[in-house]
């Protein structure tokens, strides 16, 4: 399929390309990992962490509330990877449920060691 990457799993640009094929043809699961693994080689790629961040989003739309302990982790794994660069983790960040709507608030917590 895609030499490039087979000859060099390190060639950004190959895995990029075909992370946006994996896309096109919805093979969405084989595209996360690519993104995944340009991240991991280079976190500043914004194409790869912003698909990151909409794949987390997608994620938690789809899981139900009852989500396994390993479903959590694994999702905040994909969290912290891309915060990383910026000196944040998936800690920064509270989730807090409205009783009354079901809604969520996301709260950044500029020290999250400090608040608990």
């Amino acid at each position: 399929c895609f030499p490039a990457v087979e000859l060099d799993p390190h060639y950004i640009r190959a895995l990029l390309r075909r992370a946006e094929l994996y896309e096109k043809t919805e093979k969405l699961d084989e595209a996360l990992e690519d993104y995944k693994a340009v991240l991991e080689k280079d976190p500043s790629i914004h194409q790869a962490r912003e698909a990151c961040m909409v794949s987390l989003s997608l994620s938690k739309e789809k899981k139900p509330p009852h989500m396994d302990h390993l479903q959590i982790c694994k999702l905040k794994d994909l969290g912290n990877l891309v915060l990383r660069p910026f000196g944040l983790s998936t800690d920064n960040f509270q989730v807090k449920q409205d009783s009354s709507t079901g809604s969520y608030s996301i709260n950044f917590v500029q020290n999250p060691n400090n608040n608990r």
